[in-house]
């Protein structure tokens, strides 16, 4: 039910279990190796976006992090799923909290809050990776990787933003279920 603006606690749990599932397969389906850094290009960044903008930060944020941890732990890849979740975590929670900012009140706060989205997404996620990869195998490797993940999270905001638009206009009470 809805209350003041809210969603039940079930529903809030069953989303976020189910977005949490659309990150993990969409990190797996397609999955590049990055030599190295001995990581992967994907497309979770997508179902990430997908979250934030239809579902709002906090399922993103949980979504995001769980989701792409969970993929590096199945994928052999579990040295990399605290600074995963961390980074797609936080990277989920910026581009909800922008696109809820900035409302729906005309076609230029629409096309700034993506663009914005995009920017925090691909800060947080290039720039993250980035510091992890210096920890994890030293900054001329994790450097290799910067380009790849800029790459990664435009086809992500794309996809995200192309996916939430279709959905929206298929069901378009799916506007009031951002939490």
């Amino acid at each position: 039910g809805k209350e003041s603006g809210t969603r039940s606690l079930a529903f809030k749990i069953a989303s976020a279990a189910i977005l949490t599932a659309v990150v993990a397969v969409m990190t797996l389906v397609v999955r590049i190796p990055v030599g190295p850094t001995r990581g992967y290009l994907n497309l979770g960044d997508m179902a990430i976006f997908f979250s934030a903008l239809t579902f709002g930060p906090v399922s993103a944020f949980i979504a995001g992090g769980l989701g792409t941890a969970m993929a590096d732990i199945v994928s052999g890849y579990s040295q990399w799923a605290p600074f995963s979740f961390l980074i797609h975590g936080l990277q989920g929670l910026a581009v909800g909290y922008i696109v809820l900012f900035f409302r729906r009140e005309n076609r230029f706060s629409l096309i700034l809050s993506r663009f914005l989205a995009f920017l925090a997404g691909t800060v947080i996620m290039a720039g993250g990776y980035f510091l992890a990869g210096s920890i994890m195998v030293g900054a001329a490797a994790a450097a290799v990787e910067i380009p790849m993940n800029i790459l990664q999270n435009a086809v992500g905001t794309v996809g995200g933003l192309l996916l939430s638009s279709t959905v929206a206009h298929a069901y378009p009470p799916v506007v009031n279920y951002k939490w």
